[in-house]
């Protein structure tokens, strides 16, 4: 909202670089207003989501008689998705690995799979996407000029992983979302929906330069409606019926099998931690670090005052940036000169191409009418 008065939650570390925030008369934004509402009451982690959860694992197993594998798990390394391998197997599920490999990689990611698979005793699939239709279309949306330029990465991942359940009839896909790190989520005019395929399209459009024949594409109609109420493909959070402390799953991951952990939420990736630590806090003013501490805020995981001394740090490491800045640019084959040429261009909004918004703004009506959305505000 241009010319709006600077104010930070009083609650929480979200602020008016939200531009759509709202306070109370206390000062309470109303991203902490939808958590206490609509998220808390219908959270049981204690012998309620347990109960739960068995309901749903036996489920699973019944179903997945006679199969190889009873669902599939999307790995990417990280926290949560390593976490939830090692509850999956604890609650004797018999989950194939699947991991999508879309060029960004860090060392850290690559070994906490390889030790949890390994040490596990699971079955790892690994779906490599096509490196040139994905470099073509990441250098697109640095062209479009907009926030969410880690979407053809996020597209590629859920796309591929819906493909692969639909084909091989996997009735069910385990992820790592969950409430207790994410129950405060990134604002709209951040992170704009990753599956909106006619954005993705109109952005490849104007400025991608080969054809994706065999990028994995996906829209919300078809993952939403299509494969989950047509095919049956359910998607199954259980990290939300469990206790889940982010630093002691941290440690007990590197305690039991020498996981490795990494500075920030996302920074398994290379791209990510280049984009959510420097490219959106620097281009756009939208430092990503108030979305995940406000959520740990509210989940007692972290304190206020805490948060709010992080944030007086670079999100980003000053020493390396300039070496970061390179390896991506090397990467993507284009200089550092044209890079930096992206970061000084104009700053764009998805509102400035094609979007299915109004869709999306439907479903989450419905859904959260029949309550089968709890949540958080975007």
């Amino acid at each position: 909202m241009k010319g709006r008065k600077s104010q930070i939650c009083t609650n929480c570390v979200m602020d008016t670089t939200d531009t759509k925030i709202t306070f109370d008369s206390n000062g309470v934004c109303d991203h902490c207003t939808d958590f206490y509402k609509n998220i808390l009451p219908n959270w049981h982690t204690d012998n309620r989501g347990r109960a739960e959860l068995q309901k749903i694992v036996d489920k699973i197993r019944r179903e997945g008689q006679g199969k190889d594998f009873d669902c599939i798990m999307g790995m990417s390394g990280g926290i949560d998705s390593s976490y939830l391998t090692y509850w999956a197997k604890e609650l004797g599920l018999r989950p194939l690995v699947f991991h999508v490999d879309a060029g960004w990689n860090s060392q850290q990611a690559v070994n906490n799979i390889e030790v949890l698979v390994d040490k596990l005793g699971l079955d790892l699939y690994t779906e490599v996407i096509d490196w040139e239709e994905m470099k073509d279309l990441q250098l697109a949306f640095f062209k479009a000029g907009v926030p969410h330029i880690d979407t053809p990465q996020d597209h590629a991942f859920f796309a591929t992983m819906y493909k692969f359940a639909h084909k091989h009839n996997i009735k069910y896909i385990l992820t790592g979302a969950n409430y207790s790190t994410e129950c405060i989520r990134n604002p709209i005019e951040w992170m704009y929906y990753q599956s909106d395929l006619a954005q993705l399209k109109d952005i490849h459009k104007r400025f991608g330069k080969r054809p994706l024949k065999n990028f994995p594409l996906t829209s919300i109609l078809k993952h939403k409606v299509y494969l989950r109420y047509i095919k049956g493909i359910k998607v199954i959070t259980p990290l939300n019926y469990v206790p889940y402390n982010k630093e002691e799953a941290m440690q007990l991951l590197v305690d039991k099998f020498g996981w490795q952990r990494y500075p920030q939420k996302h920074f398994e990736s290379r791209f990510t931690k280049f984009y959510e630590g420097y490219w959106l806090p620097k281009k756009f003013g939208y430092d990503t670090r108030k979305v995940q501490y406000s959520s740990l805020i509210l989940t007692k995981q972290m304190t206020r005052e805490d948060a709010l001394e992080k944030l007086k740090k670079s999100p980003y490491d000053e020493s390396t940036i300039a070496q970061d800045f390179e390896y991506i640019a090397t990467k993507l084959g284009i200089t550092v000169q044209e890079l930096q040429g992206y970061f000084d261009a104009p700053n764009k909004s998805y509102k400035d191409y094609k979007t299915q918004e109004s869709i999306y703004k439907i479903g989450a009506r419905i859904m959260r009418s029949l309550g089968l959305v709890r949540g958080g505000k975007r």
